[in-house]
């Protein structure tokens, strides 16, 4: 099975084709491999938003348009294969910003009616949810077999879900505020470290005496599996603020950076710590954490997680860097997996701004939001 994969959530306008080799062993001792990536195609528009800080929903729209269809001509180039060589077409449906989900359906629509294919109008977060099924099979010497314990860690989303099957969703917390992603562009943001924040924070904090200065773990010890990072990006600023003389200087910055990003660290421990307990309660036979979204590259907070998950008796499941920030192979590959069980969509499959993997959790309460708000 051959599927096309088109991502268009955010700000990178992405196309990939994924092959799907049914868990054939690789022939190395190395395992199963599920799935093989023909082609894999990011345009990032950094350079479009750089000037703004931060994602102009309208440039980012108009990007898409300019260069999905170029885009999606060099995946099937670099794949060798022609349209009708394709089994499915699977394309992003949301959540994201409204106008760049519209490009990438509406062209997967376009495609799967002129080529006579089926269509799998995908949930990005199922993208990220699904993708360490493609990579890690041969990679752990086995599947990532459902069920499995999932952090979702973006800059637009903090969840923690138990992942029972395709489809099949129970979120245990979600962030009450900010997601850590969007933590650490604003951090980034005033120390001046420029976008996107991520790994200009990891690359600071490197360098960074993590001790310096006294910021908060907010929720930390406290029950449940909620998140909440606006207290501790408002520390910053106060920090910040509170510093002598003019500016940052490069020192702060670092020191700042490495004090931010362990706080993020102990806060996201303390919370899978308690998620883990309740996934062995409910799904006793249930082996992996995995983590998966952008945030999930930042090497310091995998090597954290890492200790949560062995102390935990889970092994620590994750995709490669490349495929953790937004891309089309994971869509194209939550494609497959929807199609080998006959999961597919119409043609007047809408796009939506918010799309809850787990539909049926209850409302998210707290700083920042009104009671009864979904998130």
């Amino acid at each position: 099975m051959i599927v096309l994969g088109i991502e268009t959530s955010c700000d990178e306008t992405a196309a990939a084709i994924v092959r799907d080799d049914g868990g054939r062993d690789d022939g190395n001792g190395r395992g199963v491999v599920r799935g093989v990536i023909l082609a894999d195609i990011v345009r990032s528009q950094l350079d479009e938003h750089r000037a703004y800080g931060g994602v102009v929903p309208e440039i980012a729209a108009r990007a898409h348009i300019s260069h999905l269809d170029g885009l999606i001509a060099m995946a099937m180039d670099t794949a060798g294969i022609g349209f009708g060589d394709l089994d499915g077409v699977a394309a992003t449906a949301g959540p994201g910003l409204i106008g760049g989900v519209m490009v990438g359906l509406t062209t997967g629509k376009a495609i799967a009616a002129f080529h006579g294919l089926p269509l799998v109008a995908v949930n990005h977060l199922e993208g990220h949810a699904l993708s360490v099924r493609l990579t890690n099979s041969a990679r752990l010497g086995g599947d990532v077999d459902f069920p499995y314990l999932l952090l979702l860690v973006s800059g637009g989303h903090c969840q923690l879900l138990i992942v029972e099957g395709v489809g099949r969703y129970e979120r245990l917390g979600a962030t009450m505020d900010d997601a850590v992603g969007e933590a650490f562009d604003k951090t980034a943001k005033l120390l001046g470290l420029g976008y996107p924040g991520g790994p200009a924070v990891e690359s600071a904090a490197a360098r960074g005496d993590a001790a310096r200065f006294n910021l908060p773990r907010p929720l930390k010890g406290r029950p449940g599996c909620d998140f909440s990072f606006s207290g501790l990006k408002t520390a910053v600023r106060h920090a910040v603020e509170a510093l002598p003389g003019d500016g940052v200087s490069a020192t702060d910055a670092a020191d700042l950076c490495a004090g931010f990003q362990a706080a993020v660290g102990d806060v996201l421990a303390d919370r899978v710590k308690n998620a883990i307990a309740l996934f062995r309660a409910r799904q006793p036979e249930g082996g992996a954490l995995v983590v998966a979204g952008g945030v999930a590259a930042n090497q310091a907070l995998r090597a954290r997680l890492a200790s949560v998950a062995a102390d935990g008796g889970l092994a620590l499941a994750l995709p490669p860097p490349a495929l953790c920030t937004d891309n089309a192979a994971m869509i194209a590959w939550a494609g497959i997996e929807r199609l080998r069980l006959g999961m597919t969509d119409g043609l007047d499959a809408s796009p939506r701004a918010r799309w809850p993997l787990d539909p049926n959790a209850p409302p998210v309460t707290g700083s920042g939001f009104k009671k009864g708000h979904k998130r």
